[in-house]
């Protein structure tokens, strides 16, 4: 497959999910975005989605997971990271790509990557939030000593993470900025799962998670 980003042949894109952000893309990739055609949507539930094709003049095919492969030479993971090993493999196995949203998921799941390597697939991760994540990835050709990053959520945001519950750490009532977590970008993606995608992205760019301080401060300012 020629790699998306290099232009040439037309690449066909599966959007995994069709909830807010599945929904954007496939109203972008529809209206069109040069090199890029919207080939299926992979959703739970079809009938719903279908509806929702329908409504905005979208005709693609509909199909499961483990039928993308066949349609697609990119899938892009807009689904809750709980899906990510069923987004991923079919496509690996097929040595396609993977875009992956939900960047701190994919730690967790090391085989993923051993499998694109195998297969000759590749797993996407976009610099989201993060600027100058390119020049982070360029510098790791040579030598980084160490990468840390502070990131600063609303506490609203952290409520009911799993790494706050475990310690019995509340960010109810916050006046002032309360610091709740400092070690690895691992433990951070374990801890925080829906808040460090980012965070997740600049350790897989640079030296690796388990080199990669993520300090996490609940904020209400």
């Amino acid at each position: 497959m020629t790699p998306f980003w290099t232009g040439g042949l037309m690449t066909r894109v599966a959007i995994a999910g069709l909830g807010a952000i599945g929904r954007v893309l496939a109203r972008r990739l529809h209206e069109g975005i040069p090199g890029l055609t919207l080939a299926c949507v992979a959703a739970r539930d079809h009938a719903k989605a279908q509806a929702w094709l329908d409504e905005h003049g979208i005709v693609c095919p509909l199909v499961e997971l483990d039928e993308m492969p066949d349609h697609a030479d990119l899938a892009v993971e807009c689904a809750p990271a709980a899906a990510i090993e069923t987004i991923c493999r079919p496509m690996l196995d097929a040595g396609k790509a993977v875009m992956v949203l939900s960047a701190g998921a994919l730690l967790a799941r090391p085989h993923l990557m051993d499998l694109a390597r195998e297969k000759g697939g590749q797993i996407i991760v976009p610099t989201g939030a993060l600027l100058g994540l390119d020049a982070v990835t360029a510098a790791a050709e040579g030598r980084i000593n160490s990468v840390r990053m502070i990131t600063r959520k609303p506490p609203n945001g952290l409520a009911g993470a799993p790494y706050l519950v475990a310690n019995n750490i509340s960010v109810d009532g916050l006046d002032a900025a309360k610091r709740v977590f400092t070690g690895n970008a691992r433990e951070a993606a374990a801890g925080f799962p829906a808040n460090v995608n980012v965070a997740a992205a600049l350790s897989l760019a640079g030296i690796g998670p388990e080199q990669t301080t993520i300090e996490i401060w609940a904020d209400p300012a």
